[in-house]
């Protein structure tokens, strides 16, 4: 097995104390971080996404994948900035106003992440001035929004009305999801797109850079 398989194993099991070492270890040693993000972190973070998708591992388990991926990208950032590695753009993301459920945010935070994308995370019961003061400051080319309860599902809306009267909904492409909500809605509120679930969502987030 070789090194960047062995990155890729350790953070597919979760192993973030092992990972974070052997991540150390080979900048140390001369590996560019460069390398490690593309041929370790995100092809493991694909291998988790698809296990996901096909129900072989459940929420607990992507959930302490993406705390091993959190470690690494810790360290890792700061040498990919010094080599000038730049992300390949930005997203925001949060759960909308009244809603304060993050689990779901924070697993396709963590996937989108693992495709090369910044995420800015604006938290839970985010109001809609807050997103467009966001996509303002930040540029990104993407909006994710969650939502967990049918009583906030219309805070999506609200947000893509707030980036409308702002002049800056052609400028982003809004991705909408959450137990309740579904293509239909998101077609119905003027969302590019709807995904069930996180690894989905990082597919269509990355392609949207392609």
């Amino acid at each position: 097995m070789d090194r960047f398989e062995e990155m890729s194993q350790l953070l597919q099991k979760g192993k973030a104390r092992d990972l974070s070492a052997l991540v150390q270890s080979e900048l140390d040693g001369g590996t560019s971080a460069n390398d490690i993000l593309l041929k370790a972190l995100i092809p493991g973070m694909s291998a988790v996404g698809e296990r996901f998708k096909k129900n072989e591992i459940f929420v607990p388990e992507v959930l302490i994948t993406a705390r091993a991926m959190n470690a690494a990208l810790k360290i890792l950032r700061p040498a990919l900035a010094q080599a000038g590695v730049e992300p390949v753009g930005t997203a925001v993301i949060c759960t909308v106003k009244g809603d304060l459920h993050d689990i779901g945010k924070n697993l396709v935070k963590m996937m989108i992440e693992g495709t090369g994308i910044r995420v800015i995370d604006l938290g839970v019961d985010c109001p809609p001035e807050r997103v467009v003061e966001a996509v303002k400051e930040y540029r990104p080319a993407i909006v994710c929004l969650s939502a967990l309860l049918t009583t906030t599902m219309g805070n999506q809306k609200a947000v893509i009305d707030a980036l409308k009267e702002a002049g800056l909904r052609d400028s982003v492409k809004v991705m909408v999801g959450g137990a309740p909500v579904t293509k239909a809605f998101a077609e119905e509120i003027g969302a590019d797109a709807y995904t069930p679930d996180a690894a989905t969502a990082a597919e269509v987030a990355r392609a949207y850079f392609n």
